[in-house]
């Protein structure tokens, strides 16, 4: 099976998962810490070099205060998490606004935790807006240099992006990064996270004809 270098990971539906399950939406959050590290080892396992999670977006700070909390704690908590393990550790949101949870602000530079290894990107207070802000200011017309240009820039093209719980849109997710990604969406929420769900992912992914646009 081709195996894709990077994975873009959009796990949603969390707080319709909670609701489903009798619960307020603000702990859907909480119930997909589980599943984020189960798909990390198993990336790590077959050799993908890249992943990278959407954790939350500048948009997504406008929701209510308690599931804004919940959100950044789990974001946090994720982090502590992969802290115990080998890959090499990116951060990257708006650090400037208040609602970057400042216990992060280590991992905005990549940083080698463990032994290194997979490159784990994780979006934090992510903008698309925010990231291309910058372009702005570049008159260059060459790839490399717009691409540098990116808040972004030390993230790789994604081959694939997988999103949970059945949204068919990528929700400003790295736009730069995803212009040739092939783009796959599970219908079950993102706590419902199976194993099958990835290989699932993988076995489309190896049909598509990736041509780059060449």
């Amino acid at each position: 099976m081709r195996i894709p270098k990077h994975i873009g990971i959009i796990p949603d539906g969390n707080r319709r998962w909670a609701a489903k399950n009798g619960m307020s939406k603000e702990k859907g959050y909480e119930a997909g810490l589980k599943p984020g590290i189960e798909l990390f080892k198993l990336c790590k396992n077959l050799g993908v070099n890249e992943l990278t999670y959407y954790g939350f977006t500048v948009d997504n700070t406008k929701r209510p205060k308690i599931q804004t909390q919940a959100f950044t704690e789990a974001c946090i908590n994720a982090v502590d998490i992969l802290l115990k393990e080998n890959a090499s550790l990116l951060v990257v949101g708006n650090s400037n606004s208040p609602m970057f949870p400042k216990v992060l602000l280590p991992y905005t530079e990549r940083k080698d935790i463990g032994k290194g290894g997979i490159r784990i990107n994780f979006l934090v207070n992510y903008g698309w807006d925010w990231d291309l802000n910058n372009l702005s200011n570049s008159h260059s017309k060459n790839r490399n240099s717009i691409i540098s240009s990116l808040n972004s820039h030390d993230i790789s093209r994604m081959d694939l992006i997988i999103r949970w719980g059945g949204r068919r849109r990528l929700s400003g997710f790295l736009p730069v990064q995803s212009v040739y990604s092939d783009f796959y969406v599970v219908d079950d929420y993102w706590p419902d996270f199976k194993e099958q769900h990835l290989l699932d992912a993988l076995k489309w992914y190896d049909n598509q004809d990736v041509t780059l646009g060449g």
